[in-house]
């Protein structure tokens, strides 16, 4: 955007060549806005240059992670006996089997609902403490709130 520089000098001739200058008021807020122009032009100026710049260093980050991508998940001729490694599918049975079920309930406090372990709950003589109140509640004190509501 070099041309806004050389737009703000051929201004900076005009008022040059009409003999304006900073004598009187009209003079001095003509030369004030040239220079702000002039400012702004080198400002623009800098930022297409960083600009530039970050969109060259973001190809480069976008190619390098294109390389990563085919190196981890491999290229579109991906074959699976060139798989060097072997997922078991039977570990994520497993994992399903310890996750933990949870119920929402609310404090009798401030009202807030709140998800808690179910197993959490068959211990009446628990206490736990509101997220939102920092109020130390009794599992028997506390409603669990249906989903059907």
């Amino acid at each position: 955007m070099e041309y806004l520089n050389e737009r703000v000098s051929y201004l900076r001739g005009l008022a040059d060549g009409l003999g304006i200058d900073d004598s009187t008021k009209e003079g001095k807020i003509i030369l004030a806005i040239l220079d702000t122009l002039e400012d702004f032009a080198d400002a623009i100026n800098e930022l297409e240059a960083s600009h530039s710049e970050l969109d060259d260093y973001v190809g480069e980050i976008d190619e390098d992670l294109s390389e990563i991508e085919n190196h981890i998940y491999g290229d579109e001729d991906y074959e699976e006996e060139d798989d060097d490694y072997d997922y078991d599918y039977e570990d994520e049975d497993e994992d399903e089997e310890d996750y933990e079920e949870y119920v929402e309930v609310e404090c009798p406090n401030c009202h807030m609902l709140m998800s808690v372990e179910e197993e959490l709950l068959e211990d009446e003589d628990a206490e736990l403490v509101c997220p939102h109140c920092n109020a130390t509640l009794k599992v028997k004190d506390l409603k669990i709130v249906d989903d059907d509501d």
